[in-house]
């Protein structure tokens, strides 16, 4: 790229923040925005911020959404006795994927990670414990099922909740090795999802 087209550089380094994208790729976004109109433009950088702005953490699972509580949170017709903890919210698209899981969620932002600086109180584990902790018998938890990414820190993370919630007598499960070990929940296709929360076994 131009070295005194700063402007455009500038845009390529941004682009190169986002995971998975190279200096390749980062310079070929930027020369593509510098085909938009500005109304386009305006249009791709008013969705920025308003995707920033508007979208927050939902005050029960701590999924994305707009609202107070995410849809699922407040749907009548999900198993509010079972959930199910993602490491983001992109797992919890694929899952939906499968039209089979008809419980709720969970969404830890992260696994731990001490090499990366992650420690368990960087995710929403406080919360979900909270959600565990409710002794009120229409919202009482019967189980959580871990579907953490099948990878290194992805089973730690497992396996540190599991030790949580055991002493809180809500039975703990970890999804199947349907998923390929050390691929993502995002990345799987619905079959492979579906047979892996169906063999699912217990971890207390």
């Amino acid at each position: 790229m131009n070295e005194n087209l700063e402007p455009l550089e500038r845009l390529a380094d941004m682009f190169r923040k986002l995971d998975g994208v190279g200096k390749r790729s980062a310079a070929r976004y930027a020369y593509n925005i510098l085909s938009f109109t500005p109304e386009e433009a305006a249009e791709f950088a008013e969705a920025i911020l308003a995707a920033k702005t508007e979208i927050h953490r939902c005050s029960v699972c701590c999924n994305i959404t707009t609202g107070e509580v995410c849809r699922y949170c407040a749907s009548p017709e999900r198993d509010h006795s079972l959930i199910c903890v993602v490491e983001d919210p992109r797992a919890v698209m694929a899952i939906e994927k499968t039209r089979k899981f008809r419980g709720v969620y969970h969404v830890l932002h992260g696994t731990i990670s001490p090499m990366r600086g992650i420690l368990p109180d960087m995710l929403t584990i406080r919360e979900l414990l909270a959600r565990l902790s409710n002794t009120d018998e229409d919202n009482r938890v019967e189980e959580v099922i871990i579907a953490t990414n099948p990878t290194v820190e992805g089973d730690a993370t497992a396996m540190y909740l599991a030790k949580l919630i055991a002493p809180l007598g809500v039975k703990a499960s970890r999804i199947a090795n349907g998923v390929p070990i050390g691929a993502e929940l995002e990345y799987a296709d619905e079959v492979t999802l579906l047979r892996a929360m169906e063999g699912r076994y217990a971890l207390n």
